[in-house]
This record gives C-alpha cells, structure tokens and sequence, in this order.
C-alpha cells in the first residue's frame, strides 16, 4: 500500500497525461502531491524529500508549460526523471539516504538506530538511484532517437520502477530475517 501512496502522484501524471494537456496533468499531479505532504504534515510524520521534489519538479514544469508549450512530453519525463534523481543524490551525498524517512516512519525506535538499519537504506537508496538513472537513460535515448517507439522509454521505466518497488520489498524481508536471527 506504501508504494501505491508514493507513486499515486506519478501514477496521476500518467493517466491524465493521456486524457488532458500536459500543464493540466501536471497541476493535477502536483496537486495530489500536495495533499501527499499536507497529510504527512497532519499527521506530524516528516516532510519527504521524494514528495518535496515532485511537487516542486510537477508544479514548476506546469508553469513552463503554460509559459512555453513547446516542451516535448518526453522534455517534461526528462526533467522529472533527472530532477528525482538529483534529489536523491543530494540526499545520499548528505548521508541522508530517502529512503531512511519513510523506513523510520515504520521501524521501531531502537531498530531504527541500528548500524544494519541504517546500511540497509543506503542499500534501497542506491537501487533506486539505479531505477532512477535507468529512467533517465531510456528517455534521452527516445528524445534522441525519435524512430524508436515511445512505448519502449515506458516500458524501460516501468521495468525499472517495479524492479526497485521489488528489490525493495525483497531487501527489507531479508534484513528483517537477519535482524531477528542476530537476536
């Protein structure tokens, strides 16, 4: 359910982006991120960098468009698949791997402190990096190459985020199972 909730903001994009001009879906992607934070705020959980920067990257890339229509669809991918990853090289070379506010938010206080805890996101971190930059390399090489279907940039990105969301889910029962067998 976590993933759904993470993604919902890009999963708007994205079917929108088939049924209304691109600013629209952006606005309304940028929308749904705002109720993403504002609920986090609510709820007195931490602001999420992810959701920080795909609010700003959807709401800033709507305005361009309105202000410049004639940025590509696969421009608009371009800028957010290198602004999210950006963001989460920022955070890495912080030594502040995303991933630690969302793993916090459901690990107890005592585990989350842990060395192993804390690798583990770097971990999760760094693989999604690595679904990130693949992205960003399937769009620039369709903006390149225009011959090739737009289907194939989808399909690499969508490859590539549910191998993260997989990884992932595989990552954590793993280091779960170790930490419970070192007790």
């Amino acid at each position: 359910m976590l993933f759904f909730i993470i993604f919902l903001p890009s999963l708007t994009l994205a079917t929108l982006s088939w049924l209304v001009p691109a600013s629209a879906s952006l606005f309304a992607a940028a929308a749904v991120t705002g109720l993403l934070v504002l609920r986090d705020a609510v709820a007195g959980r931490s602001l999420k960098l992810l959701n920080l920067t795909m609010l700003a990257l959807f709401g800033g890339l709507g305005v361009a468009l309105l202000l410049s229509p004639a940025l590509s669809a696969i421009g608009v991918r371009i800028a957010i698949d290198a602004g999210l990853l950006i963001a989460v090289l920022i955070a890495l070379a912080l030594r502040f791997p995303f991933t630690l506010q969302y793993a916090r938010e459901e690990a107890a206080p005592d585990a989350a402190a842990m060395p192993a805890f804390i690798r583990t996101n770097y971990v999760l971190s760094l693989a999604w990096i690595g679904a990130f930059a693949l992205m960003l390399v399937a769009d620039i090489v369709a903006l390149r190459w225009p011959v090739l279907p737009l289907w194939t940039a989808l399909a690499v990105a969508f490859v590539a985020r549910n191998a993260a969301v997989g990884f992932t889910r595989w990552y954590v029962r793993r280091a779960r199972g170790r930490a419970a067998g070192a007790t």
